[in-house]
């Protein structure tokens, strides 16, 4: 079975749904309808996510039936959503935006889209996973790595950074996806702690030696674990979803870089709500659902992320949060989504 195969498999497989109705159906109808009363059957939410469907529409399921509250998402990348809501402005529809990363989220705060969270939802996420305007807060965590092909390559292999991959030996090696958000708020990074010059020099050195383009994380994973590249750039989590489909012994591994840079970065997928929401309060609600001990197990056990809620067990497969060798970074430095993109135009990564 290729790459494509695989990939194709999992797309289709998606999210356990089963063990979401089964797990979290029982523990989520009874405490959020309890909470919530029955007042708002007639209210309507509408979620423009940058998240995917597969991802998390078991969560917004759930809390649909558990509220009471309808709930029309708008699915499409993050930069795409962020995109639209700058073009709606004050005419958009939609009450919470739901992104993949904080370059999105950074984007429309910018633009004074985001109102301002009430302390009960702010005081709930650690200060690292949140606007420092308290606009918007991570939902959950995801680490940049490095997978790599057990089959040819061990932790010993891999360089300290992300840099050590210009190097000859490395030439059409490595896998990147360049149109994918979290690779751009990595790059974002590296221009927040290398500055322009560091960076641009890292992007033409990587450009030069001939890496495999994809068009996102999953192919990637797949295209490493085939022996189709050695290494790829990617966000922990993908990895996860290949051993749960096919065992152990596939044939893929994350390392985390070493180096304290942004080539380790663990980013927040998190959500706002827009001023210009019909149902502010259910919009509260939602995020407040979002950050709950029951949502946050889910973002744990089923998509293989880090909770940001204290109190929340990590996944067992993954290293743990403290052990991680990550760079300090305030996510909200990571906004100039658009500036990082004008780069990568530039330089003939991007089209």
């Amino acid at each position: 079975m290729d790459y494509k195969e695989r990939v194709a498999g999992l797309m289709l497989g998606g999210v356990s749904k089963r063990l979401v109705t089964v797990v979290i159906g029982f523990l989520l109808i009874g405490t959020i309808a309890g909470a919530c009363g029955g007042d708002d059957a007639s209210e309507r939410l509408v979620v423009y996510s940058g998240r995917s469907e597969s991802l998390v529409g078991p969560l917004f399921a759930q809390f649909e039936a558990g509220t009471g509250i309808e709930v029309a998402v708008k699915y499409g990348s993050t930069s795409e959503m962020a995109a639209t809501l700058l073009e709606e402005g004050e005419n958009s529809p939609a009450d919470i935006y739901f992104a993949q990363d904080p370059g999105g989220l950074g984007i429309v705060d910018k633009a004074t889209l985001l109102t301002d969270l009430p302390n009960k939802i702010l005081r709930q996420v650690p200060e690292w996973a949140k606007s420092p305007e308290g606009r918007w807060v991570g939902i959950s965590g995801r680490a940049r790595v490095v997978v790599y092909n057990t089959d040819r390559l061990s932790d010993d292999d891999m360089p300290e950074s992300v840099e050590g991959f210009v190097s000859q030996e490395w030439k059409g090696r490595v896998g990147w996806a360049p149109t994918n958000g979290s690779f751009q708020a990595m790059v974002t990074g590296m221009r927040v702690m290398w500055g322009e010059e560091r960076t641009t020099n890292w992007l033409k050195a990587m450009k030069a030696n001939d890496p495999k383009e994809y068009p996102k994380n999953t192919p990637i994973v797949a295209a490493t674990g085939s022996g189709e590249i050695d290494v790829g750039l990617v966000n922990h989590y993908y990895l996860y979803r290949f051993i749960q489909e096919q065992g152990d012994d596939f044939a893929a591994r994350n390392y985390h870089p070493t180096s304290l840079g942004p080539d380790s970065l663990v980013m927040v997928a998190g959500a706002g709500i827009l001023k210009t929401s019909k149902n502010p309060t259910a919009a509260e609600k939602f995020i407040d659902f979002m950050l709950s001990p029951e949502a946050q197990q889910y973002f744990a056990d089923e998509t293989f992320e880090y909770p940001v809620v204290e109190g929340v067990a990590t996944h067992s497969l993954l290293k743990p949060m403290d052990e991680i060798k990550k760079p300090t970074i305030d996510m909200a430095d990571l906004d100039d989504l658009q500036g990082t993109q004008a780069l990568l135009r530039d330089l003939g990564i991007l089209n």
